[in-house]
């Protein structure tokens, strides 16, 4: 996914920059198509797979700095580039300046031939424009088709203590999600901030409730119970369907009896998941944050899945 906020703030801090996208995938690989890398003079974000096959391309990358231009690479991954794998990739490279960075869009078709565009991939952009949904990254007679990055499920987190800042560190760099940090004071914020995540300061976290994102999945872990119980109780009043408590049984059985008493029902109170993560990894607010991370991103592809078929 062409992700062009990042590749904006990348230009700005670090002038041309060169994007290395995998535009085509066959067999054993170690990413898939789409998977990309940010490369400029003495630094790179990203990562299309590692290994020789990401070293090599990063060296190529360099080489094309500053030259307004645009590469297809093939790759068998087999012994020339003594990678095990098996499969190939094609690998499209372009470089960035401040004056040749793109308009957004939905969806762009990039040329790396003097060919016209194929008819077949005319169409294929045509109807993911109309229909609203994400190309998928599509490579056809030296033209690529690809999505770009939209704003991703918002996933506010209420407490950057141990197991928030491991969640942060986890979803940030996924574009499938748009992560920010709520805490009473910057101290208790991650320093430096992940990568893609955002910081929101507030002296009481629980009056930023009226401003909660639809549609968002929220996280409660701050340094108090009682506070913890006024955002479970703000988010109930606001329609929240997707809020994850961490804590123990016993503290979960405390918080079902008091939102009873507050007025929320069996069916509201269910929306909550309490504890979080999966007992059998652990308590380790790794194991936490990797776990949680791993069943919220199965959902949002079950989610973009069926929004596909639709």
């Amino acid at each position: 996914m062409f992700d062009l906020p990042a590749l904006t703030a990348c230009v700005s801090a670090q002038g041309p920059v060169v994007r290395v996208v995998v535009a085509k995938a066959d067999g054993s690989t170690p990413r898939e198509a789409g998977a990309s890398m940010l490369v400029w003079h003495n630094g790179q974000s990203g990562t299309i797979g590692g290994g020789t096959l990401e070293y090599e391309a990063a060296a190529r990358a360099r080489k094309m700095l500053g030259e307004p231009k645009k590469l297809l690479k093939a790759e068998p991954l087999g012994p020339a580039l003594g990678q095990c794998c098996g499969g190939a990739v094609t690998l499209a490279y372009e470089v960035f300046t401040a004056e040749t960075l793109p308009d957004p869009s939905l969806n762009r078709l990039i040329s790396f031939t003097t060919a016209p565009c194929p008819a077949s991939l005319k169409r294929l952009a045509q109807r993911c424009t109309e229909s609203r949904l994400p190309a998928p990254v599509t490579l056809s007679q030296g033209w690529m088709l690809e999505s770009c990055c939209t704003t991703g499920q918002p996933v506010w987190i209420f407490g950057g203590g141990h197991v928030g800042r491991a969640l942060a560190a986890s979803l940030a760099p996924l574009p499938d999600f748009d992560v920010s940090i709520i805490d009473i004071s910057a101290d208790r914020l991650p320093d430096p901030m992940p990568n893609g995540a955002q910081p929101i300061l507030a002296d009481t976290p629980e009056a930023l409730l009226a401003h909660a994102p639809k549609g968002g999945q929220h996280f409660i872990m701050t340094h108090c119970h009682t506070l913890d119980l006024k955002l479970c109780h703000g988010l109930l009043q606001q329609g929240a369907d997707r809020i994850g408590l961490i804590g123990s049984a016993t503290k979960w059985a405390r918080f079902r009896k008091r939102l009873l008493e507050l007025g929320h029902g069996p069916a509201a109170i269910a929306r909550i998941t309490c504890p979080i993560g999966d007992p059998e990894l652990g308590k380790h607010p790794q194991a936490i944050a990797v776990s949680v991370a791993a069943d919220l991103l199965r959902k949002q592809k079950m989610t973009n899945a069926t929004k596909d078929v639709a």
